[in-house]
């Protein structure tokens, strides 16, 4: 009896001292204000390359914090790159088409058991979360701004702006809205749009000025979508006249940059991200990303949406680090639920995904 006595105590005190030694949970966040910027459509070679078009973005925002390198998008066309980043799912071959018709995803079966949607089609049932879903329920805010939404209003509402079910899923930019449904990400998501929070949160892009204006009043994420011309889409020219591609959405980055840069829930504890949904002319793919049950190649022609490249500005990253991880959209989202203590949706769960914490974790 005394010997099974002493074997247990000897047991609980290597218990002990192995959870002494055993590494501490990672520490809490500091961040908590993200902002996303999302442009559209350029190859890392053109985007920071000795000749880019677009210096403030190719030149001097890398020198105030961590340029990616490495950063790839996951797949083509535009949309199902935004619905990767903030739900985690894989394309289906209506959202990688940009979803032509608003349609519900068919057949409605259940989720996979990594919580991935199967079928085809562009609305997700209400059973597939994003990360906007996450945020509140954990008591957080979250807002997307769209530019140009409701400039039409015989064309789009001015908030949560999406075609009736089954109605024509493509805006043609005119010269006065060149608002996307295909770039604003939240409305393909019946847990969103089938409630209040979709009108109250996904808005027009110049109520980001007043919000920015207080601690209080700024969302604990922001997703941010120029439109199809200041996001560099639309190329030589814009509807409206003026020169579009990346010499357009430099001179949008140097309104707004700034503008968030100065806020003070950025000074505080803010990160921005800013990068693009693909590549122009690159299907490469990095970090094994899954292909998904959906699509034989989530870039049309290849495994993924190539390589675009990512800056992270936070008073928390150092300036002008240049980091060559691979990381793409999945890590991203990973990288922001981690952020704020959130579960991973959908394949932002792989084992193994890298994400941009290492800019962000040093004093």
């Amino acid at each position: 009896m005394y010997m099974r006595i002493a074997q247990a105590l000897g047991a609980a005190a290597l218990l002990l001292l192995s959870a002494a030694h055993a590494a501490p949970p990672p520490a809490p966040s500091p961040i908590r204000h993200v902002f996303i910027i999302v442009l559209e459509n350029e190859d890392y070679a053109t985007i920071f390359g000795p000749n880019t078009p677009a210096p403030y973005l190719g030149r001097a925002l890398p020198q105030l914090g961590a340029l990616y390198t490495q950063y790839f998008g996951t797949g083509h066309a535009s949309l199902s790159n935004y619905l990767t980043m903030i739900s985690g799912q894989p394309p289906t071959p209506a959202n990688i088409a940009d979803c032509r018709v608003f349609a519900d995803l068919a057949p409605a079966a259940p989720l996979d058991p990594k919580g991935i949607a199967t079928g085809d089609g562009c609305v997700y049932p209400a059973s597939v979360k994003t990360i906007a879903d996450q945020l509140e329920a954990k008591h957080l805010t979250w807002r997307g701004y769209m530019e140009d939404m409701g400039n039409d209003p015989a064309r789009e509402a001015r908030a949560c702006a999406h075609p009736a079910p089954g109605g024509n899923g493509v805006l043609s930019a005119t010269a006065t809205d060149a608002y996307a449904y295909r770039h604003d990400p939240f409305i393909y998501f019946h847990s969103v749009t089938d409630r209040p929070a979709c009108a109250a949160n996904v808005v027009r892009l110049e109520k980001l000025t007043a919000d920015l204006a207080s601690v209080a009043t700024t969302a604990n994420y922001s997703f941010i979508t120029p439109s199809v011309c200041n996001d560099g889409h639309d190329k030589p020219k814009c509807a409206d006249g003026r020169d579009g591609g990346l010499i357009a959405a430099d001179a949008w980055l140097k309104i707004w940059v700034p503008k968030i840069l100065d806020s003070a829930a950025f000074k505080q504890d803010g990160l921005l991200i800013v990068t693009f949904d693909e590549a122009a002319a690159d299907a490469t793919a990095c970090c094994n990303e899954p292909t998904g049950p959906n699509v034989k190649a989530p870039g049309y022609y290849g495994p993924g949406g190539g390589r675009i490249g990512a800056i992270l500005l936070s008073p928390f990253v150092k300036p002008g680090a240049v980091s060559e991880t691979p990381v793409n959209h999945y890590g991203m989202l990973k990288s922001v639920e981690d952020i704020f203590g959130l579960a991973h949706l959908g394949y932002a769960a792989e084992p193994g995904l890298a994400t941009f914490s290492a800019a962000y974790a040093h004093p």
